[in-house]
């Protein structure tokens, strides 16, 4: 018997633009979707994909490696049969039918990574709505990599605030992020130390803002660890955020204790 389903948000952005006017090709991490979802359904949760436009999401090629799984090559067969054949990636929603449909019967929301959630999730109308429902909640709300960026879609105009941060107005960002809800939630998020390695190594670019400039502009209490790339995992009441690619499994667990602790 199930213990109750996690809503699992995806991103179906492919293309992200650079400041120097040409664009990187992105997607979610492999390893991101894969690990936390798969312990999930170990713990006994079930899943439920959606995305924007309700197709999956694009897996970045840079994350389909056995490098993110330890070098451990059945764990990366493993993550890989599930996102191509697994029903629960391949069933996807749109997050408006989700949100059309009620969110009550969710136990709670997962974000992955990849650069894609700063193209579209971040920004999403119907993210925000979801975001909101279950913080009113305080319903598990876990976010991994770059995906802890789109808690501020639950801001009352998210595309504004993403328009100020990449044109460097700090305060019109600020007045924007006026009554987030997360205002004052410690969190980690990808590095400002480990996007300049993705912009040199990965995307050949620069990006417009960095994760941690942006969660702080909203308001949000930012720590991320001295050495890059290292597992860093912050829970502050319902939000649990990981910072980097290293962190999928440890932020998996610690959403499943709360999960098991709500339930309980």
């Amino acid at each position: 018997m199930s213990k109750g389903q996690v809503l699992v948000l995806g991103s179906n952005a492919t293309q992200l633009g650079l400041r120097s006017g040409s664009t990187a090709t992105v997607g979610q991490y492999l390893n991101e979707t894969a690990v936390p979802a798969l312990a999930l359904l170990d713990a006994g949760y079930d899943i439920v994909l959606a995305t924007p436009n309700g197709t999956k999401p694009h897996i970045d090629a840079g994350s389909d490696t056995k490098d993110h799984f330890g070098g451990d090559e059945a764990a990366y067969q493993r993550a890989k049969d599930f996102f191509a054949s697994h029903p629960a990636m391949n069933d996807v929603r749109t997050l408006k039918s989700v949100v059309d449909e009620g969110l009550d019967g969710f136990v709670g929301v997962f974000v992955p990574g990849g650069h894609a959630p700063i193209v579209d999730l971040m920004q999403d109308r119907d993210a925000g709505t979801i975001l909101r429902h279950f913080h009113a909640a305080a319903k598990p709300t876990a976010l991994l990599c770059h995906g802890p960026v789109v808690v501020v879609a639950a801001l009352d105009d998210a595309p504004a605030f993403r328009k100020a941060l990449e044109e460097g107005d700090d305060a019109g960002a600020a007045d924007l992020a006026r009554d987030w809800i997360y205002a004052g939630y410690r969190m980690t998020v990808f590095s400002a130390s480990e996007e300049k390695i993705a912009e040199e190594q990965v995307l050949k670019g620069e990006l417009y803002f960095d994760m941690e400039k942006a969660l702080r502009s909203a308001g949000g209490d930012v720590s991320v660890t001295d050495k890059n790339f290292a597992s860093n995992v912050v829970v502050d009441r319902e939000l649990i955020t990981g910072q980097n690619p290293a962190s999928d499994r440890a932020m998996a667990d610690a959403l499943i204790e709360a999960l098991d602790r709500a339930a309980a």
